[in-house]
């Protein structure tokens, strides 16, 4: 049987587009039942300054007591760290991964952080060398489309992954980060970063903005991509797209992993209990069909 690895990014991906504060019991709440369900990887929030993403003020509360909880269950927890002064605070809090992001998109890199790919690069390098023993992976957003430049070159793709690896990284996410990609491309997209970098590791992160994640996101598993993100709830958005739903609900993803017989070690039902309770408890935007349907479609 197939497997594939799942990897959660709600309570970060999701939770930093919802407006209204969501108190961190109920965060944590969210992530108690995600790891009930199997989730084996999840990204537990984003050290930011709370002026940029006020939502992610108590992100070390957050990490501190689910890294006391669940430390010892071996679950892969990382957070999202946009520079030096986060990925410091990350460690700190006993974090062993990180994730930081640069644009594949000058624009996009410009637009979003207010720095040049380069500049990002070298930032990337600094921790790198500052904090050697951390694990990192370097999602690379608008690695398919970018809402100012259209569709991205490949070769620009591939010359992102070719400079982190010469800085030292060989974790990578390819990244759609407004909900454009189709299947096609990223199969396309795919096929040739695992032909030209056999021996890095990609995962996947697709938003289901234009309903097409689902399906982009197993053209990727079929293209070579095992290591698969998604978002419960389907919670999320993009500032670039404005309305815009999140990444590809987790419980969509798990129904038809399921379905096809591909291995993720996570109970469909239970992440469906996680997707309803967080629809009851936090306002947001949503892409999943599954908490929609009655139980009875559901056998």
């Amino acid at each position: 049987m197939q497997t594939v690895k799942f990897i959660e990014v709600g309570p970060r991906d999701g939770f930093q587009n919802v407006k209204k504060y969501i108190p961190t019991e109920v965060k944590l709440k969210v992530i108690d039942l995600l790891i009930d369900a199997g989730v084996k990887s999840m990204e537990i929030g984003s050290f930011v300054h709370p002026k940029a993403i006020p939502q992610m003020k108590d992100a070390k509360e957050v990490v501190t007591k689910t890294l006391e909880t669940h430390q010892d269950k071996g679950i892969e927890f990382f957070a999202l760290v946009p520079n030096l002064f986060g990925a410091k605070a990350a460690a700190e809090c006993g974090l062993k991964k990180i994730d930081t992001v640069i644009s594949v998109s000058e624009s996009h890199n410009k637009a979003n952080i207010n720095r040049t790919v380069e500049e990002s690069l070298q930032g990337l390098e600094r921790i790198r060398e500052t904090l050697p023993d951390m694990e990192i992976i370097l999602s690379m957003a608008t690695t398919f489309t970018c809402p100012f430049e259209g569709i991205t070159p490949i070769e620009n793709v591939l010359n992102i992954i070719r400079q982190g690896v010469k800085i030292g990284i060989h974790q990578f996410c390819l990244a759609d980060t407004i909900g454009q990609a189709d299947p096609a491309m990223v199969r396309k997209t795919v096929q040739a970063v695992k032909e030209n970098f056999p021996d890095e590791y990609f995962e996947l992160h697709i938003h289901d903005t234009r309903g097409m994640g689902i399906a982009s996101t197993l053209a990727g598993i079929e293209a070579g991509i095992a290591n698969v993100q998604a978002a419960v709830g389907g919670l999320g958005g993009c500032p670039f797209a404005p309305g815009a739903s999140g990444n590809v609900a987790s419980e969509d993803l798990i129904y038809m992993l399921d379905a096809m017989e591909i291995k993720t070690g996570v109970d469909f039902n239970k992440i469906l209990a996680a997707a309803k309770y967080e629809r009851q408890v936090i306002e947001g935007n949503y892409s999943g069909h599954q908490v929609l349907i009655g139980e009875h479609c559901n056998t």
